[in-house]
């Protein structure tokens, strides 16, 4: 009985995983294809080439600025990724470990805010960046993405709670201060946690619409993300020239993040389970 359950479970969840897969190889077919345009009657191209990609990263004109897009996509998302890790990381350590009056109200407060979606506030987040002349720029953008990102901090925290208070304490006696706790003592032992929240806040820069299609609203295709400017590609008057290299582009964007994610899925996986022992 065991086993015939095994087999089951085991069946479907291969039947989940083909049906996961299946987008992901008509993706990568596509941008293989000889024709340029979108093609429903065939899962798999005629004929293969290799000729999207390297129009997409060599054949550069109004439409298509993929390497540019890229760019700017990589700088947002460094920078954001550095302010909000940063953030987030401070903040779960005061709420792990400091004392302060308040403490518990602010973190309820703070959860009950993160539970709704972001793009709820665009409208008036685009007013005030407008009042600061901050619009079609990409500061703004990196703003946004690290404004809000200590609201986050719910994971790391219920790390931070797992390590020894008598550590921290005994740096204390020795004359450490609070910033020097949270440097030399808690982040060392922290690494997994680190890395998840590393990966977290680069995911959210580098996936994004919304936001960058509010703000870079300008016109100005060299100064896209790399969302807008394949989304760009979908127009009616482009869709039967660019189909095929939009694929070859979603393709590339998907290489660096998966990649750190094989490197780092450890600390990763590490990240996850050991935010969820303590609330």
């Amino acid at each position: 009985m065991n086993k015939l359950n095994s087999i089951i479970r085991h069946a479907f969840l291969t039947f989940l995983a083909i049906i996961w897969l299946i987008p992901i190889i008509w993706l990568v077919c596509t941008s293989l294809s000889g024709y340029p345009g979108i093609n429903i009657s065939k899962f798999f191209p005629d004929t293969w080439t290799l000729n999207n990609y390297k129009l997409l990263l060599w054949d550069v004109d109004t439409v298509s600025q993929f390497p540019r897009w890229f760019m700017n996509t990589l700088t947002i998302a460094i920078f954001s990724c550095m302010i909000s890790s940063s953030f987030v990381l401070m903040v779960s350590y005061a709420m792990s470990c400091m004392r302060f009056n308040m403490r518990k109200p602010l973190m309820n407060l703070m959860v009950i805010l993160n539970l709704f979606p972001g793009f709820l506030s665009m409208i008036a987040v685009y007013f005030i960046l407008k009042s600061f002349n901050l619009t079609n720029s990409h500061i703004g953008l990196i703003l946004i993405y690290s404004g809000s990102s200590g609201l986050g901090y719910l994971v790391a925290k219920g790390f931070f709670d797992t390590v020894p208070v008598p550590l921290r304490e005994a740096a204390k006696l020795e004359g450490a201060s609070e910033a020097k706790v949270f440097l030399k003592i808690v982040l060392p032992l922290s690494r997994p946690i680190i890395v998840y929240t590393v990966i977290s806040s680069f995911l959210a820069p580098w996936m994004d619409f919304i936001f960058a299609k509010i703000i870079l609203n300008s016109g100005i295709s060299s100064d896209w993300t790399v969302s807008i400017g394949l989304y760009s590609m979908l127009e009616k008057t482009l869709i039967n020239s660019y189909f095929a290299r939009f694929c070859a582009g979603g393709v590339l964007i998907s290489i660096p993040i998966s990649i750190l994610f094989i490197i780092m899925q450890k600390f990763y996986v590490e990240g996850i389970t050991g935010g969820s022992v303590k609330g």
